[in-house]
């Protein structure tokens, strides 16, 4: 991985967050960074292995960031159409003031999802920017291994979710069933493992195993910051059962409930 590879990519990742910020300020919405945020790195990882040459593994983990980076997009994408600003957008939105946080949601929020966009890229830069790279070996099909439990899981409970909430006889319940039986967050619990696996393709990258604090902190992410502890301050006040469905489900590791 070269300084001039590093500081293309860390242009791309600025100019791809630089229009996303002026979509959002002309939509007065900041929530358009979510579905995009994964096309970001299926970019990124283009422009990589562009660069760098193909190989036999370098292909395929391309074509399985392209493979989650667009299932996510849509999903989202579909998820957020005729929807107002997500609420943790809008709460910060009132905070500043509509005639300051146009400018503040730069830095705060795309800015800041950016610089993590590129952190977390890091074993995906390593292993397609890898120079030694050959065939596959055992660490990518354990790697592809890893992804392809991580995917299912996420989508599958994303499909359970989306199934849940169109039936309106559910509104205002909670899903306890299916992948939800066993986790109260399968398409987060996903979201980790599959990272995991993008890891395990730059173990054999020069310094490709430096980069797993990427994963860790993807995985740190979902479980103490954007994902399990601020939706799950929101749905306790918001969903009756919700606290009994904590007391006998698993926050995130699959298990058997109490």
């Amino acid at each position: 991985m070269t300084a001039h590879l590093l500081l293309q990519n860390a242009l791309l990742v600025a100019t791809v967050m630089t229009l996303l910020w002026g979509w959002s300020v002309f939509r007065r919405d900041a929530s358009v960074v979510d579905p995009w945020w994964s096309i970001g790195f299926l970019l990124l990882a283009i422009q990589t292995l562009l660069a760098s040459g193909p190989a036999p593994a370098k292909r395929l983990l391309a074509a399985m960031v392209a493979l989650w980076a667009v299932r996510l997009w849509a999903h989202l994408l579909w998820r957020s159409r005729g929807k107002a600003e997500d609420p943790r957008y809008r709460a910060f939105r009132e905070r500043f003031g509509p005639e300051r946080y146009w400018w503040v949601s730069f830095f705060q929020v795309f800015l800041l999802q950016g610089t993590l966009l590129f952190v977390i890229s890091a074993p995906l830069q390593a292993a397609l920017a890898n120079p030694v790279a050959g065939p596959i070996r055992w660490n990518h099909l354990a790697g592809l291994l890893l992804f392809a439990a991580g995917l299912g899981f996420e989508a599958v409970g994303d499909w359970q979710l989306h199934r849940f909430r169109s039936n309106r006889a559910k509104r205002g319940k909670v899903l306890d069933t299916g992948l939800w039986l066993y986790t109260r967050h399968p398409n987060y619990f996903g979201e980790a493992v599959l990272w995991w696996g993008f890891w395990l393709f730059a173990a054999d990258a020069p310094w490709g195993l430096a980069t797993v604090l990427a994963p860790a902190l993807m995985t740190f992410l979902l479980l103490r910051v954007s994902g399990v502890t601020m939706l799950e301050a929101h749905l306790k006040k918001s969903r009756p059962g919700y606290r009994d469905y904590v007391k006998r489900t698993s926050a995130f590791l699959p298990r058997q409930p109490r």
